[in-house]
C-alpha cells in the first residue's frame, strides 16, 4: 500500500496541490477519461461541486483530497449499483 503522491492540478487558473494515494490517481485519471474531460477540468469539478455543497450546507468545504476520494467512492458505488440492478445475459 503506498502512500500518498502530491500532484499539482490547473483549477481556474490557478495551480494547487493534491496528495492521494496512487489507487485513487489512477480511479481519477480512469474517471476523467470516461467522462471525456482532461484530469484538470474533471477536479474543477469536483472542486467547485465540495464548494456549493458547503455553501448550501452553511459550513467550511471539506479539503479538496477529500472530496476527490469521496467523489471516486461515490462514483464506484454508483456504478456498482446500477450493475446490480441490470439484468445478466440471457441464458
Amino acid at each position: 500500500m503506498a502512500g500518498p503522491v502530491k500532484r499539482s492540478v490547473m483549477i481556474a487558473g490557478h495551480a494547487t496541490s493534491i496528495s492521494l494515494e496512487p489507487i485513487f490517481w489512477d480511479a481519477l485519471a480512469v474517471a476523467a477519461a470516461e467522462e471525456r474531460l482532461p484530469l484538470n477540468a474533471l477536479v474543477a469539478r469536483i472542486d467547485a461541486d465540495r464548494i456549493d455543497v458547503a455553501r448550501a450546507a452553511a459550513e467550511a468545504p471539506a479539503n479538496l483530497a477529500s472530496a476527490v476520494r469521496v467523489w471516486l467512492f461515490a462514483r464506484c458505488r454508483r456504478d456498482l449499483n446500477r450493475d446490480l440492478r441490470s439484468p445478466g445475459p440471457p441464458d
